[in-house]
């Protein structure tokens, strides 16, 4: 067992979740190398100085190294509101690329003022973005090659009483993008950590957090491979039963970062 797959066994049962062989089998595998492009873009100057503060809690050289993403690549950044990875995907896959910063009406309207800034004067030429319902989201078939959901995969399970965010499906979001993904093509899901137990709706309510294995499952389910995990952004300190806006674990969460495939055959 190697140091990488050593760490994610450790971290998986420091969290009560089940250990079957054949996800031990795809915890072996190890991260891309990353591409060099990354800390170019990471480096970059043109980023707005509210990004780069951020890097060190976010950790995005760890987090798009083990995504794998290199120039040319078509990206789509899920729930991307405004926009700090699909700055740097865009600055990663280049002019042969293409980042699509896909938000629900929602998304956009709680983002707005960082979506006007992030893209005033054309500066990210190679961003498309989308604003649409789920049900309404059109993506071609067979062309991406990676995905994102950078802590927002839980919102697709909250039902706020006040009505303020539409009800969404999960099962429908991942079934486009199965199709849009070519083959081979991987999904990144980055989220806080929820103990095991309860209703996810209602958990995701009260916390803003998602229990990894119903990530895990959703995802199978959908016909994707779970491949690996990185511990980049493991907090030991966090209990999993705090709302990730109390101040006294903001910014301190406990992430788990989980790499799918939709099979090559």
């Amino acid at each position: 067992m190697n140091r990488t797959t050593m760490l994610v066994t450790a971290f998986a049962l420091a969290l009560g979740w089940p250990m079957p062989q054949v996800q031990s089998e795809a915890l072996a595998t190890e991260a891309p190398t990353p591409h060099k492009s990354i800390a170019t873009a990471i480096a970059d100057p043109g980023r707005p100085a509210t990004d780069r503060e951020q890097d060190s809690t976010r950790k995005p050289d760890e987090i798009l190294g083990f995504l794998g993403v290199a120039p040319g690549m078509q990206v789509l950044d899920a729930f991307s509101a405004g926009g700090y990875y699909t700055e740097l995907l865009a600055r990663i896959v280049g002019e042969g690329g293409e980042v699509i910063a896909y938000n629900n009406p929602p998304y956009a309207r709680f983002a707005e003022k960082g979506i006007a800034a992030r893209y005033a004067g054309n500066r990210l030429p190679n961003v498309r973005q989308v604003t649409s319902t789920l049900e309404q989201l059109e993506l071609a078939p067979a062309s991406l090659d990676a995905a994102i959901f950078v802590m927002s995969y839980h919102d697709l399970y909250w039902r706020p009483a006040d009505g303020s965010w539409p009800p969404t499906d999960p099962t429908l979001l991942l079934a486009k993008l199965h199709a849009a993904l070519r083959p081979g093509g991987v999904i990144l899901v980055q989220d806080h950590v929820a103990a095991p137990g309860g209703e996810v709706s209602e958990v995701v309510d009260m916390l803003h957090r998602i229990d990894p294995s119903v990530v895990k499952r959703d995802f199978e389910r959908a016909g994707f491979e779970f491949e690996a995990a990185s511990d980049a952004l493991v907090h030991p300190d966090d209990d999993h039963t705090i709302n990730v806006f109390n101040p006294a674990i903001r910014g301190k969460t406990d992430q788990f970062v989980y790499r799918f495939r939709k099979p090559s055959k």
